[in-house]
């Protein structure tokens, strides 16, 4: 959710299960203030508030420590994601999430579990050997400083890419809880522009594969077809700790509601 879906969450509170994780991004033309107001809600609601922490954005320890602090009085400090964030330049002194990871500042404040970002089909603006490095080194972090944490990854249309990730990231050592991204129901349209935002593959074969065509984009689409398959494939052997995280370009309530659908 965003800053300014408190009052989407709470219609769709009686569709989401108590001590659902609900992640709160950390979008720069929102105020500090948005952010707390959405997890405040997302606690009194009886959920697990998880805060984005956008590392490049953040323009001073003072300005992080703050934010934290008020996380805390908050009572959403415990779970926090930690992302490098959008801008090119670091508008501080966390040239990534790795920097913020390292400064200590977070158990300062309370925070026992962090959330990181995986990649499976790669990021526009940053190389794969750049990629595995920094998730490595995160693990590696994360473990030393005794904090407990789990991959995001972005969301897609394939599984092939994500399972063979996964497998990779296995082989890699790396044994941390993964929660596949998974787009909620939504317009195509709306689908494909964020796939180009954020570099998933939008061919057509995917998208066949997806349940959604190309030439028609005025439809919707779900994500029962990728769901399923992931299911499927699932070797726990392989895969270790697996499970979903969904992306709610579609609204909390739509995509609430096909999870409960599921169920």
């Amino acid at each position: 959710m965003t800053g300014k879906d408190v009052a989407h969450l709470e219609e769709a509170r009686g569709t989401i299960p108590p001590g659902t994780r609900i992640n709160i991004t950390f979008l720069g033309n929102e105020p500090p203030e948005l952010r707390l107001r959405a997890a405040r809600a997302a606690a009194r609601l009886g959920f697990v508030p998880v805060p984005h922490l956008s590392a490049r954005r953040l323009r001073s320890r003072a300005e992080a420590a703050e934010f934290l602090a008020a996380l805390r009085e908050a009572g959403a400090a415990e779970d926090v994601f930690v992302v490098g964030g959008d801008p090119a330049v670091p508008q501080g002194p966390y040239a990534d999430a790795l920097s913020l990871l390292r400064s200590g500042l977070l158990q300062e404040y309370g925070v026992r579990h962090v959330g990181v970002s995986g990649y499976p089909e790669g990021h526009p603006a940053i190389g794969e050997p750049v990629l595995w490095s920094a998730i490595e080194e995160k693990a590696a972090v994360l473990r030393e400083q005794g904090l407990a944490g789990s991959v995001i990854t972005q969301f897609g249309f394939d599984v092939e890419p994500v399972l063979r990730w996964v497998e990779d990231l296995r082989e890699r050592g790396v044994d941390l809880p993964v929660r596949v991204g998974v787009p909620g129901p939504a317009g195509v349209r709306r689908l494909l522009s964020y796939a180009t935002r954020f570099g998933v593959g939008t061919g057509a074969g995917i998208a066949r594969k997806y349940g959604f065509s190309l030439t028609n984009l005025m439809g919707t689409a779900g994500p029962d077809r990728f769901v399923r398959s992931l299911a499927e494939r699932y070797d726990a052997g392989r895969h270790g700790d697996l499970g979903l995280h969904f992306y709610t370009f579609g609204g909390i309530a739509a995509t609430a509601d096909w999870v409960a659908a599921q169920v």
